[in-house]
């Protein structure tokens, strides 16, 4: 699956969306050849880039700050978030103001506040939850992100909330995300254990919905033809671009090994495989 891009002068690339963990970086380190990369899209190019993570920890100023401590510029407002999408999604569906227990990080609290939101961290509804008890307050909806701190307390929070009537909605579902030491558990943890607490299923915002790619294709006004998905994670990443209508390139510096390739198939399978950021490139010029 490793190959070329064929030129299509009706589809002439106008737009890279890049995954960060395992695609950008695993951990606090740059995948080698990928600063390169990315200064020669901006510099070299007129393709625009994104970058779309299903990380819920940060706000796109601290992922843009995260980047430029591994020598890669980008802006602010080529970061998309699925907590920026879940911001979205709760714009049309629960309007500001709304009280919201949030299982996440500081950067998921943060945002959610700058929305106008009244925002609990589920550390803080502890004490109800321990005994059995209806919370203090009555939630609108429960939001879930990766949670470095998470622990039983902020399960049994989560549950009172959604037996309380709070809708529980997930910013991904990411099982596990890569480092540069190895895999950790992802927000898709989380996620699972309160879902299975609640006996109630989430509603997913980050990938594989394709709602954060559609996004950037509407704020851009690119065609999903003219645009390429770069990740690592066939059952986010590719599943999403696929559900989107944008071609796809898995690439082998994080989730995704040869082993897995060869048994990718349907939504999971993408349009060529890249074994890293030199390839990548290659595949690139074709479609310049």
């Amino acid at each position: 699956m490793i190959g070329t891009m064929r030129t299509d002068s009706r589809h002439p690339l106008k737009l890279v969306i890049f995954d960060l963990d395992g695609v950008v970086y695993r951990g606090a380190r740059a995948v080698t050849g990928v600063p390169e990369l990315i200064a020669w899209l901006h510099d070299g190019t007129d393709v625009a880039v994104r970058f779309a993570t299903n990380n819920s920890m940060l706000t796109p100023q601290a992922f843009v700050e995260r980047l430029a401590a591994m020598g890669i510029r980008a802006a602010a407002d080529e970061v998309v978030t699925s907590t920026t999408a879940t911001v979205d999604h709760l714009a049309r569906h629960l309007p500001a103001p709304g009280s919201i227990l949030v299982v996440g990080g500081s950067g998921l609290c943060e945002l959610l506040a700058a929305a106008g939101y009244g925002v609990t961290p589920a550390a803080r509804a502890v004490p109800a939850a321990y005994a059995g008890e209806p919370l203090g307050e009555r939630y609108e909806a429960v939001v879930v992100g990766l949670d470095l701190a998470f622990s039983f307390a902020a399960l049994a929070a989560a549950q009172a909330a959604v037996a309380a009537g709070a809708r529980l909605i997930a910013t991904n579902a990411d099982a596990r995300y890569p480092t540069e030491r190895g895999f950790l558990p992802g927000a898709g943890s989380m996620v699972a254990a309160i879902a299975t607490a609640s006996g109630v299923q989430p509603i997913v915002i980050g990938k594989p919905a394709p709602a954060m790619f559609e996004s950037i294709l509407e704020q851009r006004g690119v065609a999903a033809a003219d645009a390429l998905v770069v990740g690592d994670n066939p059952d986010a990443d590719i599943v999403a671009a696929r559900r989107a209508g944008i071609p796809s390139v898995l690439v082998l510096t994080g989730v995704a090994d040869a082993e897995m390739v060869a048994a990718l198939e349907g939504d999971r399978r993408p349009d060529l495989v890249a074994a890293g950021p030199v390839e990548l490139r290659d595949l690139i010029r074709t479609r310049l």
